[in-house]
């Protein structure tokens, strides 16, 4: 009866001794071992045997964990107070420093945190501030991650949530801003009317050398029309002329039949109204073989007139 209570409880011993000495640890998690105070190992995920009484594991998480920074209030280079507020991203590289080195990551840095946020917003002016939220991000990372890093912490990344300055400041800028864009609503529309008095006055100028060119062109054409037509009778004249001169020179005429055509053109030239008549010089000879002509029919003998000057 006693070997068989023995037995039995050799087994429960050993299955509790068993169950102490499996430790499971997660895909997420790192498992630090230490023996009698002291560290030891640390155990991947999976299953793991240890010690049992002289053993113990503490488990450090390796995700990537969300720090909210507390809202606080920032006073700028230019003595605003503005609240601000942050989200870091960070996560344990080194599960030993993080459990060793500090007593509680998590709290440190997210005093940091804001610290270091105090003193970058702190060194800009409200509206570098508000326009720079990139530059605070990048600055306030990179002196988390070289101060976390003595922790076993990587901070991958650093939001600023808001910056909000006083009602009275944010009232003043919508102001300024809307100064600012009725002044470039101003200015464009300005510009917008000169662009269109340019393009009018550009647009009468060139119809006017249009116009003037246009009014030579036909000046000119009408002056090269009427120099053909006046070189067009020049020459039918001078052709006729021409023709006359030929036809008188082949019916060879006598000095009878040029005095009786000087006669003919004597009314045509006392029809004016001139009370004056210049006779050709030439028409002398033609009298006096007019007289001639008329002497020789009364039988008589012709006297020869003076010669008129």
């Amino acid at each position: 009866m006693e070997a068989y209570v023995f037995v039995g409880v050799a087994v429960l011993l050993a299955f509790i001794l068993g169950g102490m000495s499996i430790v499971i640890i997660r895909p997420y998690e790192k498992g630090l071992v230490e023996r009698l105070g002291k560290y030891q190992r640390t155990l991947d995920s999976g299953l793991n045997l240890i010690m049992p009484f002289f053993d113990s594991v503490q488990k450090v998480d390796m995700r990537e964990v969300v720090l909210d920074v507390p809202s606080q209030m920032v006073i700028t280079k230019d003595n605003v107070n503005v609240e601000v507020d942050a989200i870091i991203y960070c996560q344990v590289t080194d599960p030993v420093r993080a459990r060793y080195e500090i007593s509680n990551y998590i709290l440190a840095a997210t005093k940091l945190a804001q610290t270091n946020l105090r003193n970058i917003v702190g060194e800009m002016e409200l509206d570098q501030s508000l326009t720079s939220r990139d530059t605070i991000n990048n600055q306030l990372r990179q002196v988390l991650d070289t101060a976390t890093d003595k922790w076993g912490m990587k901070v991958n990344r650093v939001e600023i949530q808001r910056i909000d300055p006083p009602v009275d400041i944010t009232e003043a800028m919508s102001r300024q801003m809307k100064a600012e864009r009725d002044k470039r609503a101003a200015i464009l529309e300005a510009e917008g009317i000169r662009q269109a008095s340019i393009t009018k006055a550009e647009g009468s100028k060139q119809a006017a050398i249009l116009e003037a060119e246009g009014y030579a062109e036909a000046v000119r054409k009408k002056a090269d029309a009427e120099k053909y037509r006046q070189i067009a009778v020049a020459e039918g004249e001078a052709k006729a002329i021409g023709n006359v001169f030929n036809a008188i020179h082949e019916g060879k005429p006598d000095k009878e039949l040029i005095t009786l055509k000087y006669l003919e053109m004597l009314p045509k030239f006392s029809s004016g109204t001139a009370n004056k008549i210049f006779i050709p010089y030439e028409a002398s000879g033609i009298i006096s073989a007019l007289s001639a002509m008329v002497e020789g029919i009364k039988g008589e003998k012709p006297t020869e007139p003076k010669a008129q000057k």
